[in-house]
């Protein structure tokens, strides 16, 4: 078994092992992410402070480590070769595609995340994307409220969250569909979503 892959849907139940909630943010200065440790309470850290709790965590941890990341963990392409959304980044008008803006700041911040994660731990991991959008308009985004939010799909007391498995990620039969971290040589496979508003 692969020491840190991707989870598969089945595993999303609390008893599958420890989790681990994170929006990365990626900021010199500000508290700009998320970090959730199981049961505990949410902080809000910066993005060197992430780094050394999430590996912190992983080097405690007896249990499999079940890690969300509220960023784009897959990507997708069109057969042409141009980025293209996947399939649950639209609802209606609105899109939140991997590729745009926030999408690809939140992606690598998440990469060299994984790069310490891969460096600095043997524990076992199971990766999982974590995707809150769509909010309300007008409403604040707060990472603590979004770690929150994804706790809540696995605990199963979020009505409104799902598990989208990756075979349903492709808005066109054609679209290739891959992990976001292959093109770092990091081949850890591509993670179902845990999606909150989509």
């Amino acid at each position: 078994m692969k020491r840190i892959r991707a989870g598969k849907v089945e595993e999303v139940v609390p008893e599958s092992g420890n989790w681990i909630f994170i929006d990365p943010g990626f900021a010199s200065k500000a508290a700009s992410c998320g970090f959730l440790d199981g049961q505990g309470s949410p902080r809000s850290v910066t993005f060197a402070k992430l780094q050394a709790v999430t590996v912190a965590a992983m080097q405690s941890s007896r249990a499999p480590v079940n890690l969300v990341i509220e960023a784009p963990l897959s990507v997708a392409f069109q057969a042409s070769g141009n980025p293209v959304g996947r399939a649950f980044e639209r609802q209606g008008s609105q899109t939140r595609y991997w590729y745009v803006g926030l999408g690809c700041a939140v992606m690598t911040s998440a990469m060299y995340l994984m790069r310490t994660i891969t460096e600095a731990t043997d524990a076992e991991v199971r990766l999982f994307e974590g995707f809150v959008s769509f909010k309300p308009k007008g409403q604040a985004s707060s990472h603590t409220e979004d770690v929150l939010a994804l706790r809540s799909i696995v605990w199963g007391s979020n009505r409104a969250g799902r598990v989208i498995p990756p075979d349903e990620f492709r808005q066109n039969s054609k679209d290739n569909v891959m992990s976001a971290f292959d093109v770092a040589g990091m081949m850890y496979g591509i993670p179902p979503v845990l999606a909150v508003g989509a």
